[in-house]
Parts: C-alpha cells; structure tokens; sequence
C-alpha cells in the first residue's frame, strides 16, 4: 500500500518517529528542541481565545430559545460531574489495587524545585468562593488578553444570552461573529500545517531530557494510569456511547488527526479548534458544539481527574502515608471540586495537584517532585483522555437534544467514503 506522505497523520506519526530517533542518539541537541513545540503550542494559543468567545456567543444567540441554552448547559454540567467523578473513583481504585508507590526509594529519586507549583497552587486559590472570583474576570479584555478559559467562558455565555434573548435585532452581530469564526478557523488550517514540526521537537525534547530509562523508576505508576485511563475510555465511554449508539472505536478514528496532534504536543488545546469542526462535521450541531465542548474543556477533564486522584495516592503510598477509607473520601471529595477549571492554569497538572495536597495536609505536597521527570509522558495520556471524553459527551449532549444529524452530508463523515459503509450503519454499529 502507498503511503500519502501529503496527508497530515502520516506526516505527523513521521514527526514522533523522528523525534524520538534524534531523542536518543542526539540526546543533548534534543533537549533543545522543546522550542518547536512551545512556539506552535503559542500559535494556538492565541486562537483559543477568540474562537471560544465567538463560537460561544454564536452557539448560544444564534438559538433564540433561552430555555434551550439553560437546558443544554444544565444536561452537560451533570455529565460532566458524574463522568468525572467515575474517572476519579477508577483511578483511586486501580492504584489502590496496584500501590505503585508502595516500597518506592526515596533516596534514588530525582527530586526538584517545587516552590513555583505551590506558589501558584497558592495564588491560584482553589477553595470554593476562590473558584468562583476566578470566574468573574476584572475586565473582559484582561480576560481575553490573558487567554482565562473560565472567565471568557463566562463573559461569552452572558453576551450570548443577551443576543439570544433579542431574537433578530442581534441577528447581524450573530452574523458578523459567524463570518469571524470562520476567518480564525482558516487561520487554523494554516498553523496546523506545522504540527509535524512540532510534535518532532515534543518528542525529542522528552527522550533526550529524561532519556529512555527515565521510565524504569516511575514506569509502574504510569503503566498504571495508562491502565486506568484505557479502561476508562474503553469500558466507560464505551458503554456510554453505545448506549447513544454510536462506536466508540469508530469514533475514535475519526478523531485520529487530532489525538495524534495531542500525542505529539501534551495539549489538549492545540487540537480545540479542529475537534470542534470535527465534532458538527460528524452531526452534533453548530449551537450545542459551541456551547458544551469549550465548557468541557474546564469542566469535564477525565484524563486529569484519573491523573490527580493515581498522583495523590501514589504520593501517599511512596512516603507510607496509611490514607483510611474515610481519608480516601475526603480526598475525591476535594479533587471533585479542585479539579475543574484546571485547564484554564498554566501547568494545570502540578499546580492542580500542588493546590489539593496543599488543602489536604496528610499527603506531604513536597512528593510532587517525585513526578516531575516523567510527567511529560502521562501529560499525553491525560490530555488525549480529555479529548476523547470531551467529544463523547459532546456527541451524548446532541442526541439527547435530537441536535444531532447522522445522516450528515458533510465530506469528512459522509457516507461510505469514510466509514466503509452507508452513514447510518457507521454511526450506530
């Protein structure tokens, strides 16, 4: 068979293959290479912003049925919490069963600065009444210039409400937003163009940082969370989706070019825009994309929720820290609430988990230092996790809102081209 050298995965895949190959015979050029991958991360970062503003504002105004945006909002925040809240529970149940931390030496371990991560886990304040300040920006356009998910979420929803609720005087503003929309998406399409190069640099900065042995010491608690999180996906998002009738393996390799973009570069972002063309090419519709899966992106991060809970009790069992069942509760209690809006801090996974171990002294929060060297390689498993949870739900929010057409006419998802046999039948076996 030929390989199509033009097509974007293939190239992709190339770009890791390479990056992991100058990884390890070039160990001290690669660890130089990180640059690629920060540049082309920052290129869609400075589109994360206005494409969620807008495709917020023109999910929500252009439905003009006010009880319709309350009622999709209210049915993806309960999924929301309940999936994310079954992630937790897995994964402090696999690491109960595994106890990767357990006989752990200490002495051997790389340990690093941590100051910055509790600093921020600090400033970033993630009691309750502190999530919720976080969520009211001080200007909008401090929000939108500092990139805050949470609070351009929340500006977005109230723009959007107010267009919604004045029907056709709003229509041109609508109009105007959709035609931006598609301008930024263009934009996409050409910074995507780069995302072999990037995901190279990712990978050869990871080996040639940490080289190939860095997983020997870490290596059962991520062969762990790689466990949990396929069960995950498999098992939970699996049954979920066939309960809406639609294949989960199916659907994944629809989605392929965007996992492997998250593969190549750790986030989640990089791959937002494009899943959301995605995701109303496959049939959910334009207003449910815009609103659920941007809100998804703070509130329904199931790979990092199976991340924190594996993380904290890992620390635990590597200090011999005895967590009771009654403890363990606590802690998925707390978890529960610090690990939405994670997304929206830098570094999200350490100072998420810096700010949880801090509200929850009995795990020592200096033992985050024991994950810094290898979470890198479980910062991929995590964000790919958040993606394929996000787009499940997305795609679960539109049936339950007959918002979703399967027989889309669309060129990415129409009919036998794709699939291999007619739409419906690809859909739903």
């Amino acid at each position: 068979m030929r390989i199509n050298f033009n097509n974007l995965t293939v190239r992709v895949i190339i770009g890791i293959l390479l990056g992991i190959i100058v990884g390890i015979l070039f160990p001290e050029f690669a660890s130089k290479l990180k640059i690629l991958a920060d540049w082309f991360i920052k290129l869609i970062k400075m589109l994360i912003a206005p494409i969620i503003f807008l495709t917020v504002v023109t999910g929500i105004g252009g439905m003009g049925d006010m009880k319709k945006v309350g009622r999709i909002g209210g049915k993806a925040l309960i999924y929301f919490e309940i999936v994310s809240t079954i992630a937790l529970a897995i994964g402090m149940i696999v690491v109960n069963i595994v106890q990767p931390g357990k006989g752990f030496d200490l002495s051997g371990a790389k340990h690093e600065d941590i100051s910055q991560y509790v600093s921020q886990a600090k400033e970033s304040g993630h009691g309750f009444i502190d999530f919720i300040s976080s969520i009211i920006p001080d200007s909008v356009v401090g929000a939108l210039a500092k990139g805050d998910l949470l609070p351009i979420l929340f500006f977005a929803v109230l723009f959007g409400l107010a267009a919604a609720s004045l029907g056709e005087k709003a229509s041109p503003v609508i109009k105007l937003f959709e035609q931006l929309t598609d301008i930024f998406f263009k934009i996409v399409n050409m910074i995507m163009k780069f995302s072999p190069i990037a995901a190279f640099g990712a990978m050869a900065y990871t080996i040639g940082q940490f080289g190939v042995g860095s997983l020997v010491n870490l290596g059962k608690l991520m062969g762990s969370i790689y466990l949990t999180m396929f069960l995950f996906v498999f098992i939970i998002l699996g049954l979920i989706a066939k309960l809406f009738k639609f294949n989960i393996l199916k659907f994944i390799a629809y989605i392929k070019e965007e996992l492997l973009l998250v593969l190549g570069t750790s986030s989640s972002e990089s791959a937002l825009p494009t899943l959301m063309k995605k995701l109303e090419n496959f049939g959910c519709s334009k207003s449910v994309v815009g609103l659920v899966v941007p809100t998804g992106y703070s509130f329904n991060l199931d790979g990092t929720a199976i991340y924190l809970s594996m993380a904290a009790m890992f620390i635990a069992q590597a200090y011999g820290v005895h967590l009771t069942v009654g403890h363990q509760i606590m802690l998925l209690a707390l978890l529960m609430l610090t690990s939405k809006g994670a997304a929206g801090v830098t570094g999200s996974g350490f100072i998420t988990l810096a700010a949880t171990l801090s509200a929850f002294p009995m795990i020592p929060v200096e033992g985050i230092a024991l994950l810094i060297g290898v979470d890198r390689f479980m910062s991929e498993a995590r964000a790919i996790t958040n993606i394929i949870g996000n787009a499940v739900a997305t795609v679960v929010i539109s049936k339950t809102e007959k918002e979703f057409d399967r027989f889309s006419t669309h060129p990415v998802v129409s009919t036998e081209k794709h699939w291999g046999t007619n739409s419906e039948q690809s859909i739903t076996k």
